[in-house]
């Protein structure tokens, strides 16, 4: 092949290449173009290339410079394009100017806060207009919180390895934990209660809500995993009357004004009297959790005075409040991330 020859093939490949690149009005087109042009296997760039091995040998070299210089414009008129349509162009754009501003356009879809964050949001607002400030305290507890200063000895069923996640962080006895080296998962929130009244004297009116552990079987009414709101209020002179009020106060808050509170006898050992509380609405009666005067030991143990102050503590599980309130049968419900559950809250 004759110099010449090739040499015009490449003039014309360069001109019909950028004409194409310059007519594209969008990135499919300009796509298009790209793999007509420079594809890889059956690009036209590279069948002209193909022709090189044709050229004469004398000319072979200025027949490769050539090529190379043709190939390198051809890819900066494709970039040109590109940025051309990135910048919104005038060709760009002309596939847009059929938009109808007046057609209703797609809602997206937009995440809801869980109903149990709700409900612990609610729940806090609710207690913090009773004066009760919001306290944390740590998931990973030890022995001597949850256990000992709840007035829960050694011997004593609650501190089963049945009814407990110990962790193996020290000497095991039986699948318990002994000595100062011993941790579980808080089986209850009232841990907070004592690193509470650990820190501060008299008078004490705090609330602490978050998650505990249990190995409970999940069914429609327990899960291994749940939410307390615990409430702690020590100061001279509260009663078990102060305690109704508060609960009656709470319930009414969040149920309306047609719910009422009863309590029947029972027994914690961290406080003495114990009851069960339950809450009817609409009608229907439900165990919500445990309460009862701040047992003296518990006072003791945390530097209290049992003669000079009292104290009242109650702690609900969020779970069953939450569903009581929505009409949910099983709280398993909310743990499974069905979306099509959480997009009704």
């Amino acid at each position: 092949m004759a110099l010449a020859d090739f040499l015009a093939d490449l003039d014309e490949l360069v001109a019909q290449a950028s004409a194409a690149f310059e007519a594209a009005t969008d990135t499919e087109d300009l796509e298009a173009a790209r793999i007509e042009f420079l594809g890889a296997k059956s690009g036209r760039l590279k069948n002209v290339q193909k022709g090189l091995g044709k050229v004469d040998k004398p000319d072979k070299p200025a027949a490769g410079k050539r090529f190379n210089e043709i190939k390198k414009q051809i890819e900066s008129a494709l970039e040109d394009a590109g940025k051309r349509l990135s910048a919104g162009g005038a060709k760009g754009v002309a596939k847009t100017t059929g938009f109808d501003p007046t057609v209703p356009g797609t809602r997206p879809q937009l995440g809801h806060i869980h109903p149990i964050t709700q409900t612990i949001e609610e729940l806090t607002d609710i207690m913090g207009r009773l004066g009760f400030t919001v306290t944390e305290g740590p998931e990973v507890e030890d022995l001597w919180h949850n256990f000992e200063a709840l007035n829960i000895p050694l011997a004593h069923p609650a501190r089963d390895p049945l009814d407990n996640f110990y962790l193996a962080t020290g000497k095991m006895t039986a699948g318990v934990p002994q000595g100062e080296g011993g941790w579980l998962l808080r089986s209850q929130t009232s841990t907070v209660q004592i690193r509470a009244m650990e820190k501060t004297k008299p008078p004490v009116r705090i609330i602490s809500l978050g998650r505990v552990y249990r190995p409970d079987t999940a069914d429609a009414t327990h899960y291994p995993m749940f939410h307390q709101i615990e409430g702690l209020l020590v100061d001279r002179h509260v009663t078990m009357a102060d305690l109704k009020s508060i609960l009656h106060l709470f319930a009414s808050s969040f149920f309306g004004d047609d719910v009422d509170v009863r309590f029947r006898p029972s027994f914690f050992p961290f406080t003495e009297p114990s009851v069960e509380v339950d809450m009817s609405w609409h009608d229907l009666w439900i165990e919500f959790g445990g309460a009862g005067m701040v047992d003296p030991n518990v006072l003791r143990s945390v530097g209290y005075d049992p003669e000079e102050v009292s104290g009242l503590a109650f702690g609900l599980g969020i779970e069953r409040v939450c569903a009581r309130r929505h009409g949910i049968t099983d709280i398993r419900e909310f743990y499974k991330n069905d979306v099509r559950f959480l997009h009704q809250f």
